[in-house]
């Protein structure tokens, strides 16, 4: 065909002819870029579908979900190839003089092969699971490839300022190329955009196993969304920024928004500083060198005025950066301030179910690490992120216009190729971080465990078994910290060889320029040396402050768990107070389960009058506890309805429905505080009489004289330091004291001797007068004079009657009876003792300090 040459090269071209006409030859780029590619692909391509091949596993079908981006993916990888072939078809009919060369050729041929081959590496990839792979993400061939194809759509950017270029769009012809040469940079932007997201990967195992656990466990719902390994810390970042924001401008502070304007003003200021001290030190080099030589001490004092400003090459020791952070302390303490209290607030808002799955240590752990990344985040982003790009931006306009685009290439292409390197790595490693995490995580998590539980660990003697768990849980931590610290050296070692490199070529073409061109100056080197290093100088930080800002937001991510868990129990809209005025207490058809899977109350009903008393009995599992969790709604019930005095518990506020209750639990936790203290948790306002008319009532003020610091005594972690009645007694002091109109008792009594119940049953029966009580018992000397016994069997009320009803029928509560009397023989003493009193927790009567 007459439009093919035999040239490989244009006329006057040859390959060796990289730099032509002050620009890059496009038979050098164009051959050099697609070789690169080809033999890159080729080469490690083949070698990862060996892998997948002898290795991988097939997945399902079925379990791969569409994804609308990896079909984009695709068919932008077609679609390159395609550019091309419009390309040399249109070279061969309208374009450059209707010539077309054997680079063009070899350059059309290589695009036609590689980008379709990487499209069969992709969908193996997608298709295929290798052994201990993580599955999130493409392999390292693919992003590298897609790397080097997008910075090699960049070459033509250094031909911009050449008149014979398509870039001015003189022609209809330039008009074309230009057409295509957009077309092909946004494919392959796209194209290393939607790797970095990969959206063609992925695996459900874990949100399957999280289900599976969520089953298991029902509390465990904060494990649910957990990030897998490999998915960028970017991901939903707005929606990380929307819920931050509220907390990060103080609204209620005119000061406080002061001080952030005139931090970012100083933040401002210092950009400027940054190019005028290399500037000045550039005048007084020139001040000596040229001639006349002069003294020109004013321009000394400046420089130095300037870098007294600066501080060192990052501005750290600056006066404008001291004055900046000494401004942000304030700001600081707001957001932390704001974000643990709302955490605190959340977590308390939470439910029931929630806390028994979570646990202490890693909520904790996860609190501290999430406010402390918060702080961290913001000076990173905005006092040396921001900043560090604000200067690349400012020193690649200064070099462009004071010395030549070159210049301004090499600066820009340093930047960018260290950037592009520092994000790449630094992703890639985000898995080993949140794995260090979470072993973290689970370092103290056992640690607390074992520290809270230390009188069962000295019971069984497992001192040592719980000192080598610790060292496994160590050993693991110190195993992923290995992982991360040593990709973190490998980060280093590429991000120093890119500004190596970058200043070498720097500096050789400065020194090119004054000795054989001879246009620029001595001051001129020492200008671009001084600034460029002082530009290299934070920008070396950015890798550390772009690791800092992922590890910030993996910390983060644990504490967005927590805001993320939705509150079970809800006030419903336009919820109104709760009004007791009997307190009748009525359970209509509730039926319950805390899974689906197994239901623990089936359509249980009873009514508890006002001022009576209402004992439930049964066997460990039977539901009875689950009732009174239902009363007090920790739990909202599925079916049915729970009415007090006629109105339902669902639609009043919460606060309203248990400042009404009051619960003496059979397992008493109490605050490490004193002892004054938790009884007035009670009623937090009551005056000190009370407590002690309280505690005289539980029958335990006596006992408090008896400590060294009576009221004031500190009642250790859980109460460990007082036995298993004096905080029993304390948590019914601490009821007492609320005076509620509406009393549940878990086996109240269960850790006192016979003569101490017996004194507070008579103390219950002086201070409780017509108050509704509804009772748990396990010693059925407890609740004979109820004036309603329930017997709970799986869920279901078998009998219900008097005691001396359920005796008679001989039915499960007579069974009861008879395996107690079994156990107790005092047990008939007991009973025909306590007929002489008068049943302790039906009754109510006027609170201390109250008329």
């Amino acid at each position: 065909m007459e439009n093919i040459t035999t040239n490989y090269c244009p006329p006057n071209v040859t390959f060796g002819q990289i730099w032509v006409a002050n620009g890059i030859s496009k038979c050098f780029t164009d051959t050099v870029t697609i070789s690169v590619l080809t033999i890159y692909l080729f080469i490690f391509g083949t070698a990862q579908l060996w892998v997948y091949k002898k290795y991988g596993t097939s997945v399902d079908h079925n379990s791969i979900a569409k994804s609308k981006l990896y079909n984009l993916q695709k068919i932008l990888l077609y679609l390159v190839p395609l550019l091309s072939l419009i390309r040399i078809i249109l070279q061969a009919t309208i374009l450059n003089e209707k010539k077309i060369f054997g680079y063009m050729i070899l350059n059309t041929l290589l695009t036609l092969i590689v980008y379709p081959y990487s499209v069969h590496i992709l969908r193996i990839e997608r298709h295929k699971r290798l052994p201990s792979v993580p599955p999130h993400g493409h392999g390292l061939v693919l992003l590298g490839f897609w790397t080097l194809a997008f910075i090699g759509e960049n070459f033509p950017f250094m031909n911009i300022g050449k008149s014979e270029w398509w870039f001015y769009l003189n022609t209809p012809s330039d008009q074309i190329e230009m057409a295509l040469f957009v077309l092909r940079y946004l494919s392959n932007l796209m194209i290393f955009a939607l790797g970095l997201r990969a959206p063609g990967i992925i695996d459900n195992s874990e949100q399957n196993y999280s289900s599976l656990n969520e089953d298991m466990h029902p509390g465990l719902s904060f494990y649910r969304n957990r990030p897998d390994d490999n998915s960028s810390t970017w991901k939903n970042a707005w929606y990380k920024i929307k819920i931050l924001a509220p907390f990060l401008w103080p609204k209620k502070s005119i000061l406080l928004q002061l001080r952030v304007i005139c931090c970012f003003g100083l933040l401002a200021a210092g950009r400027a500083i940054n190019l005028y001290v290399p500037i000045y030190n550039k005048k007084i080099v020139d001040s000596v060198t040229d001639t006349p030589i002069e003294f020109r001490w004013d321009l000394v004092l400046i420089y130095v005025a300037f870098k007294f400003l600066q501080g060192g090459g990052t501005g750290g020791m600056g006066v404008l950066n001291n004055l900046r952070s000494f401004l942000w302390i304030r700001i600081q303490q707001y957001t932390t301030c704001e974000v643990e209290v709302e955490l605190f607030r959340h977590l308390h808002s939470l439910s029931l179910r929630w806390h028994l799955g979570r646990k202490t240590g890693e909520v904790l752990r996860i609190m501290d690490r999430g406010t402390d990344s918060i702080n961290n985040l913001l000076n990173y982003i905005l006092f040396s992120i921001i900043p560090t790009i604000v200067d690349i931006i400012i020193a690649i306009i200064f070099f462009v216009s004071a010395f030549n685009k070159w210049f301004g290439l090499i600066v820009f292409s340093t930047m960018a190729l260290y950037i592009i390197v520092t994000i790449l790595v630094t992703e890639w490693r985000t898995k080993f971080q949140r794995r260090m995490n979470l072993a973290d995580n689970a370092r103290n998590a056992k640690s607390v465990d074992s520290l809270l539980n230390f009188e069962t660990v000295k019971y069984y003697g497992a001192e040592k078994y719980e000192v080598d768990g610790y060292r496994d849980a160590i050993n693991t931590f110190q195993i992923e910290e290995w992982k991360c610290l040593i990709t973190l050296n490998i980060l280093n070692t590429m991000q120093n060889v890119i500004i190596s490199g970058g200043l070498l070529a720097g500096s050789l073409l400065c020194l090119h320029t004054i000795v054989i061109e001879k246009t620029l100056t001595i001051g001129d080197y020492v200008l671009f040396a001084s600034y460029i290093i002082q530009l290299y100088v934070p920008l070396n930080w950015f890798g550390t402050y772009y690791r800092a800002i992922q590890k910030n937001f993996v910390d983060m991510e644990n504490m967005f768990e927590l805001l993320r868990e939705n509150q079970e129990i809800i006030d419903a809209p336009g919820a109104s107070i709760l009004n007791v005025k009997r307190g009748q207490v009525e359970f209509n058809n509730v039926s319950f389960g805390y899974t689906q899977d197994k239901i623990i109350l089936k359509n249980i009903s009873f009514v508890a009058p006002a001022g009576k008393t209402i004992a439930f009995v049964g066997q460990s599992g039977a539901g009875k506890s689950t009732i009174m969790r239902l009363l007090f709604r920790f739990y909202d019930v599925e079916q049915g309805s729970i009415l007090i005095d006629d109105q339902n518990v669902k639609t009043v506020k919460q606060e309203t429905l248990r400042s009404a209750i009051g619960v003496v639990p059979q397992d008493t936790v109490l605050f490490n505080n004193t002892i004054k203290y938790n009884i007035q948790y009670g009623r937090i306002d009551a005056p000190e009489a009370d407590v002690i008319a309280a505690a005289k009532a539980a029958d335990i003020h006596d006992r408090i004289l008896t400590f060294p610091e009576s009221y004031e005594t500190q009642v250790g972690e859980r109460g460990l330091r007082l036995s298993g009645g004096e905080k029993q007694r304390v948590a019914i002091a601490r009821t007492m004291l609320k005076a509620p109109k509406i009393v549940l008792l878990d086996e109240a009594t269960s850790a006192l001797d016979t003569q101490t119940e017996r004194n507070i049953q008579s103390a219950l029966n002086r201070i409780c007068n017509n108050r509704t009580t509804i009772i748990i018992a396990h010693r059925l000397s407890t609740i004979i004079h109820a004036d309603e016994i329930l017997v709970l069997k799986e869920g279901e009320i078998v009998e219900r009657g008097k005691h001396e009803e359920l005796i008679s029928i001989e039915g499960v509560y007579h069974s009861m009876w008879q395996a107690q009397l079994q156990k107790d023989p005092e047990l008939s003493e007991d009973d025909s003792s306590d007929k002489n009193n008068v049943n302790v927790v039906v009754k109510s009567g006027k609170s201390y300090g109250h008329p």
